[in-house]
């Protein structure tokens, strides 16, 4: 069983600790800019960190749950992959953000992009598992026949 998920379990923890990097990134910049809790405006330097790692938060539920269903339903390796990418293109997203809010466009139209694939994947991968198991139409023997 462990051997299924193993890599999807890698890619989890390594989106948390990414968030984790967000989430510090928002305590030194309020240190930096002399901002304390509760307060969320300030110089826009700091507004486009913390929108940076809010954005991110809000996507993060969205991203694991289709990174689990793809990779459980339709293929552990690819799934992971995408995974990857989409961790990559929101570090991106994150420190183009940071610099200025323009740089933020061509990352956060990616992260989007690869999570749309998840969605495809997952998708499939599910349409399959209730074909095969609940009509007994197994869609993989009519595509290889």
């Amino acid at each position: 069983m462990l051997d299924q998920i193993h890599l999807l379990a890698a890619v989890t923890v390594l989106g948390v600790l990414e968030q984790a990097y967000f989430f510090l990134q928002v305590i030194y910049a309020r240190r930096v800019f002399g901002i304390s809790p509760p307060k969320i405006s300030g110089p826009p330097e700091f507004e486009r960190i913390f929108r940076a790692q809010v954005n991110s938060s809000e996507y993060f539920p969205i991203f694991l749950a289709l990174l689990w269903q793809a990779g459980l339903f339709f293929h552990q390796g690819l799934a992971a992959a995408l995974g990857l990418l989409y961790l990559y293109a929101r570090y991106c997203y994150f420190i183009g953000y940071r610099a200025s809010s323009s740089e933020r466009l061509a990352p956060i139209y990616f992260s989007t992009g690869v999570l749309w694939i998840l969605i495809a994947a997952s998708a499939l991968g599910i349409l399959h598992f209730f074909l095969s198991h609940y009509v007994g139409l197994n869609v993989l023997q009519l595509l290889t026949a």
